[in-house]
């Protein structure tokens, strides 16, 4: 049995397969997610889970190189905002119109997880990054100069 982490099975394979600069998707209950998208539902009721919980599980078990959200988080849901840019501070922030998240970046997911959030542009990108001091520890290899200040 599994001693911690995310116990979902489906939610902890789906996280298997992201590499380097995949897109995961964390999103409300009411997200349009797209007939072929690999969707990992987890809503059970309202707010069941929360947005926050789920994006809190993933930072403990995902490096995170980049954070996407809608433009109107950060001006129509500050709390949200505020509390995404703590969870994920090594990250870069950037944002996106509303439609794009629910078309374009909805599109290239790798993985969407749906939540029972009811919160409002409750949808965030997560961009997987790399474990820099693990992958540039060897004898000789030389990290490229953009990864230098995470050694």
């Amino acid at each position: 049995m599994k001693r911690n982490g995310i116990l979902n099975a489906e939610l902890s394979g789906a996280l298997a397969t992201l590499g380097h600069t995949d897109l995961i998707m964390v999103v409300d209950a009411g997200f349009p997610i797209p007939r072929d998208a690999h969707r990992v539902d987890l809503a059970i009721a309202e707010n069941l889970p929360d947005l926050r919980t789920v994006l809190g599980l993933l930072s403990d078990e995902l490096v995170v190189e980049g954070v996407v959200r809608a433009e109107d988080v950060t001006t129509n849901n500050p709390r949200l905002d505020e509390w995404i840019q703590g969870r994920f501070t090594d990250a870069e922030f950037t944002t996106r119109t509303h439609a794009d998240m629910l078309g374009e970046l909805a599109q290239q997911a790798k993985v969407i997880v749906r939540t029972g959030a009811f919160e409002p542009w409750g949808n965030i990108g997560l961009y997987c990054g790399v474990d820099v001091p693990r992958w540039f520890h060897g004898d000789g290899i030389v990290a490229p100069d953009y990864y230098a200040s995470k050694l």
